[in-house]
């Protein structure tokens, strides 16, 4: 009967653990702190999370500045974008930083839902922990 019972819970906990959704807003264009947000997205998405990364505010000029091999963390943006975390780049703040053209011609998605903002609560709704850098 103990067994039995240990079973089940090792079955609940890992049944947790292979459905949970992140949604990580970036917001700061700081590079270093950008680069944590693709750093967690991939480590996330290894172990078998479902992770959306959602790229808003300042920040929204990396998608434009890491297309260029030579900056520094260019070949983590790289990672993440073939590995299809990238959810979402804003539309108001992309066109405020000019990297909006840049963001359409990689293929990213575009979101405007929120008075031109990707909107947090969608994410909520969908059962995704929400992580904002």
């Amino acid at each position: 009967m103990l067994w039995t019972g240990l079973v089940c819970s090792v079955e609940v906990m890992l049944c947790t653990m292979a459905n949970k959704k992140v949604a990580i807003f970036a917001f700061n264009g700081d590079p270093m702190c950008f680069a944590h947000t693709l750093l967690n997205s991939l480590d996330m998405k290894s172990k078998g999370y479902e992770v959306r990364l959602i790229i808003e505010g300042t920040a929204t000029k990396q998608v434009e500045e890491l297309t260029n091999p030579e900056k520094p963390f260019a070949n983590l943006y790289a990672r993440v974008k073939e590995a299809n975390i990238i959810d979402c780049v804003c539309k108001a703040c992309s066109t405020q930083t000019g990297a909006l053209k840049s963001a359409e011609e990689q293929g990213l998605p575009i979101c405007d839902e929120m008075s031109g903002h990707p909107g947090i609560s969608r994410y909520m709704d969908e059962g995704y922990e929400v992580i904002v850098f």
